[in-house]
């Protein structure tokens, strides 16, 4: 299992691209832009114009790309995966995306004689360039015993949750934690710089305690740089939020931090900032605080 199609490279993908070639693999790339890519294509990417070329001939074709409807677009079109890949291949999408839709991409690749697997990754940036991200992986266990070693050129734990649309289900738990996480962290922050404290000082007075997390490790640093340059855009966490929204609806359950934390990106992204990191969620709180 050495012929790799990639179809998403951004900012996550680029960096699991690098970490595949690294490994060994020889992979083929498709992204809606050539020249954002043209770094990966001259360490040895392979760049093609289209997805049906991307997938020609690969025994597996992962994807990572933005939205639901991307996700609609790579594997349902005509001249998209499940209608271009070769017969037996695994195709793994790595978006966060609907389970629901997960289940769909897996029930139409096994009747086009296809194994499918969804996978989605958290980590960030930093995890995507260091090869540490998690991967959550749902679908048949004998199809993610055979990928295991090609996931794990690009992450360090790599578990396995169950049936189709697990691997999804698992990454809606990841993001309504993180939801909480990274307000809790804006309102300390807030909270320190209110009553006079040196917000610095009390990041690291607290970062090794009870209060630690790799929230406060990632995101406190970059708000007292005032760096606000995305690891995961806005727009892609709000995208998250709402369909772990919809998943939770759907189950009976509300989930009053998520709601609120919701709320609080989507005024950002209504100011045009969803295409900052989300650890520019500080402004919300330094504007309404």
């Amino acid at each position: 299992m050495k012929k790799i199609g990639f179809i998403g490279v951004g900012i996550m993908g680029k960096s699991m691209v690098r970490n595949l070639m690294k490994a060994g693999f020889e992979v083929t790339i498709y992204t809606r832009t050539k020249e954002k890519v043209l770094d990966v294509i001259n360490e040895g990417a392979i760049w093609t114009d289209s997805i049906s070329q991307c997938v020609k001939d690969r025994e597996v074709v992962l994807t990572i790309v933005g939205y639901p409807k991307d996700v609609e677009e790579v594997y349902f079109s005509e001249s998209g995966i499940l209608e271009n890949a070769e017969e037996g291949a695994y195709v793994i999408d790595m978006t966060t995306t609907k389970p629901s839709l997960a289940i769909k991409i897996y029930e139409e690749a096994k009747r086009k004689g296809l194994k499918a697997l969804d996978a989605p990754v958290t980590g960030g940036d930093t995890g995507a360039k260091a090869g540490t991200l998690t991967i959550l992986v749902g679908g048949e266990e004998k199809d993610f015993m055979a990928c295991k070693p090609l996931l794990e050129a690009m992450g360090e734990n790599i578990q396995y949750m169950g049936q189709a649309g697990n691997g999804q289900h698992t990454k809606m738990a990841n993001q309504i934690a993180i939801a909480g996480a990274i307000s809790g962290v804006c309102e300390a922050m807030t909270y320190a710089d209110r009553i006079g404290l040196e917000v610095d000082r009390t990041i690291e007075a607290i970062r090794t305690g009870a209060a630690g997390s790799k929230q406060l490790d990632s995101a406190a640093p970059r708000i007292l740089r005032k760096d606000m340059t995305p690891g995961f855009f806005i727009k892609h966490f709000i995208k998250d939020m709402k369909i772990a929204k919809e998943e939770a609806e759907t189950a009976g359950l509300e989930l009053g931090v998520l709601d609120y934390v919701l709320s609080m990106y989507e005024t950002l992204a209504a100011e045009a900032k969803g295409d900052l990191g989300t650890q520019a969620l500080i402004q919300y709180y330094q504007k309404n605080f």
